[in-house]
Parts: C-alpha cells; sequence; structure tokens
C-alpha cells in the first residue's frame, strides 16, 4: 500500500526556517514526479514546489521563489522542502504529492498520492 508521511511542521517566528520531509514508502517513487501543495483555512490547495525524477526539473509558485527549495532523495524514497524567510502568510497544513509522469503539474487533480500534511504555523 503506498503511502506518503510529512514530518518537520510546526510553529516557528516570521523569518525563521523549517524543513519538511516526505517519506514514501509501499512502492517505487523514482519515476513518479513529486511535489509540496499547501492549503490555508478557506482557501484551495495551492501549488508550492514540484520535482521531476532526475531531479533536474524544479518549478516554484511565485510566492515562495527565493525562499524555499524543494530537493529529492531517490535512494530513500524521500522528498524535502527547505523553507526559508517564512512569512505569517505562508501558514498552512502542507500536503506532499506524488504523480505518474515527467511533467511538474500545478493541477493537484494530477497527483495520486497524497500524505496527511504537516502543519505550518509562522508568527508575526
Amino acid at each position: 500500500q503506498v503511502q506518503l508521511a510529512e514530518s518537520g511542521g510546526g510553529l516557528v517566528q516570521a523569518g525563521g526556517s523549517l524543513r519538511l520531509s516526505c517519506a514514501a514508502s509501499g512502492g517505487t517513487f523514482s519515476r513518479l514526479t513529486r511535489a509540496w501543495f499547501r492549503q490555508a483555512p478557506g482557501k484551495e490547495r495551492e501549488f508550492v514546489a514540484g520535482i521531476g525524477w532526475t531531479s533536474s526539473s524544479t518549478d516554484y509558485a511565485d510566492s515562495v521563489k527565493g525562499r524555499f527549495t524543494i530537493r529529492r532523495d531517490n535512494a530513500e524514497n524521500a522528498v524535502y522542502l527547505q523553507m526559508n524567510s517564512l512569512k505569517p502568510e505562508d501558514t498552512a497544513v502542507y500536503y506532499c504529492a506524488a504523480g505518474v509522469g515527467a511533467a511538474i503539474v500545478l493541477d493537484p487533480r494530477f497527483y495520486m498520492y497524497w500524505g496527511q500534511g504537516t502543519q505550518v504555523t509562522v508568527s508575526a
């Protein structure tokens, strides 16, 4: 059974950093596109960052470019999101996702597998 599990969320002050991790099990994820999404209360789930299975391609939402970095370790079936210079507007539940195909897709409907989410709260 395929499972994704996020960790690393928490409470941090504005300007601080967090690193989210997503561990995958129950399958081979090396040829799946991996991504992070987030959802704030009352808002739709939005794309944050994505990485192709070769790690040669990445994509970021404009709101996080220059502050967040996505990385994957295929040997560990893991993907990470380093978040620096956090802002209160980054507060949300962060989800990791995996999808079939080489392209990084911003539409969450593309992704077959999802984690349960981890809360990130940034205080002003």
